[in-house]
């Protein structure tokens, strides 16, 4: 296979993928639209961990969410939790690396907050942590997953949101997700400026 034919197949691997997603994927990517829009207009937050690739996706989200996405508006409340390095070496060196993430929730978490729990596999071990001291806390989760969701899946309580990419492969997965991340932007921005309903 040349270079050239590589790169063709990347592309036609990544459309597929997210024709398939698109398929399956609109109706909870809905209900994770409303789910975040309302905790927003209520005065809640959105708080978004991952690992990697997920900890960027973190990060990109929240900050669509507090300076803007495509459309000029108030900020909104979104914080992730992946960017304070003392704040997770402190609690990985003094507790577990599976901890970086709950503790931040249960200070920070609140009822009506939402969670959004990134994994590609579905089964990174910080996320789990965190999605359980959510529930404690009354904070509802919306779990991005892929590989048919793994453990997060096995965790989600009623009110929570799956949105499961149904693909194998990790790149093909992290482009749906930021796909993803993208409907979830612009559609929260709908219903915060009454654009939709």
């Amino acid at each position: 296979m040349s270079l050239s034919q590589r790169i063709q197949s990347q592309f036609a691997e990544s459309i597929a993928a997210k024709q398939a997603a698109m398929a399956t994927m609109a109706p909870p990517i809905e209900a994770a639209i409303r789910l975040m829009a309302d905790a927003l207009r209520a005065g809640g937050k959105v708080m978004a961990c991952g690992n990697g690739g997920s900890a960027a996706d973190s990060q990109h989200f929240a900050a669509e969410l507090l300076n803007r996405f495509e459309k000029e508006r108030a900020p909104l409340a979104a914080i992730a939790l992946t960017t304070d390095t003392s704040t997770l070496t402190s609690i990985a060196n003094d507790y577990a690396y599976d901890q970086v993430f709950a503790k931040q929730v249960a200070a920070l978490g609140r009822a009506g907050d939402v969670l959004l729990a990134i994994s590609t596999s579905g089964n990174s071990p910080n996320v789990m942590t965190a999605m359980k001291i959510a529930h404690e806390r009354g904070v509802r989760v919306v779990a991005l997953t892929g590989k048919g969701g793994g453990r997060m899946g096995e965790l989600l309580a009623a009110g929570d949101v799956h949105l499961c990419v149904p693909a194998e492969r990790t790149a093909r997965i992290q482009e749906v997700h930021l796909l993803t991340l993208h409907c979830l932007c612009d559609g929260i921005d709908a219903l915060i400026l009454g654009e939709d309903t």
